[in-house]
């Protein structure tokens, strides 16, 4: 089994990477491998392109290659809330949860992740034609094997944007070199209140994929469960997985990172959670029309989750 994941060196989708360097995916028979495919467009479109098998992304993000959620399912959650948070650079005069302090700025924001910061500059009053802001790529970003996150602290330090909206890994990097500072993090209460449910990071599974293979579908469902509760006991162990996978630098917060993170760790995909990731795709035209929680979500993997 193949997994895309659009960033690899994060704490986003950091239960996926774990489950295959602790085993745990071997531990249910399944042989899988994640891999990076970035940005987030670019995984989804691997994945509808057979490349794949499994993107391990953004929830919303499915709806770029799969218009009204058709022909694809979330089938487990990584890590609850919109998980990206909004960086400026240190000199900046912007207190923290300050979104007003993006006006006239450069902010670097990968495909994918940037509809949820355009929604929330939107609810926070800001037109970004009018009051200035260019919202694009980070320079250098979309080379082959390049962590956005890390990338965007790099780019940070340069001088080629004045901020960033990226993963926590990214968002720390920036912090400990002093060249920028934490201003938006909307899961911990920054920002607009919806901003936090715009999106969840999940397994996004073709629906073909699982008619076909449900039992592999299901020993991932279960790697993921099984892995964020290890990590929860155990939260040291993903030093392994950043020793393996990660630069020096990445390798050395990741432990941080996620322990900060293990209350975001829980599979469950609630319908509540779906509802207000909906809501957020038909405000940023992603989505046309409601969508019912069983096309969104493979509800036959649900008991998994309380494993």
């Amino acid at each position: 089994m193949r997994i895309a994941v659009p960033d690899l060196v994060t704490n986003s989708y950091f239960p996926a990477l774990a489950a295959e360097e602790l085993g745990f995916y071997r531990a249910e028979g399944l042989d899988a491998h994640v891999e990076l495919h970035g940005p987030a467009t670019r995984a989804i479109a691997a994945l509808r392109e057979g490349v794949v098998d499994v993107v391990a992304g953004g929830a919303h993000t499915a709806l770029t290659g799969f218009p009204q959620w058709r022909g694809v399912k979330l089938v487990v959650g990584l890590a609850q809330g919109t998980p990206w948070l909004l960086v400026l650079r240190s000199d900046l005069p912007a207190p923290r949860g300050d979104v007003q302090a993006v006006k006239g700025r450069r902010i670097g924001a990968a495909p994918g992740p940037d509809a949820a910061l355009r929604r929330l500059l939107a609810e926070a009053g800001i037109d970004p034609e009018r009051d200035g802001v260019r919202i694009g790529p980070v320079p250098g970003s979309d080379g082959p094997g390049v962590s956005f996150g890390v990338r965007a602290a790099g780019a940070l330090e340069a001088g080629e944007i004045d901020g960033f909206w990226a993963n926590a890994l990214g968002s720390e990097t920036a912090v400990r070199r002093g060249v920028g500072k934490i201003v938006v993090d909307v899961r911990r209460g920054d920002g607009p209140p919806d901003a936090k449910h715009y999106t969840l990071a999940a397994l996004i599974v073709k629906e073909a994929s699982i008619a076909k293979e449900p039992e592999a579908v299901g020993a991932a469902v279960r790697a993921v469960v099984k892995v964020q509760a290890a990590l929860k006991r155990e939260p040291g162990r993903a030093a392994e997985v950043g020793r393996r996978r990660f630069p020096p630098d990445a390798a050395a917060l990741i432990a941080t990172l996620v322990e900060r993170d293990l209350p975001f760790y829980d599979p469950v995909i609630s319908e509540e959670a779906v509802a207000a990731m909906n809501r957020f795709a038909r405000a940023t035209g992603l989505l046309s029309a409601p969508v019912p929680y069983e096309q969104v979500v493979a509800t036959q993997f649900r008991d998994l989750w309380a494993a």
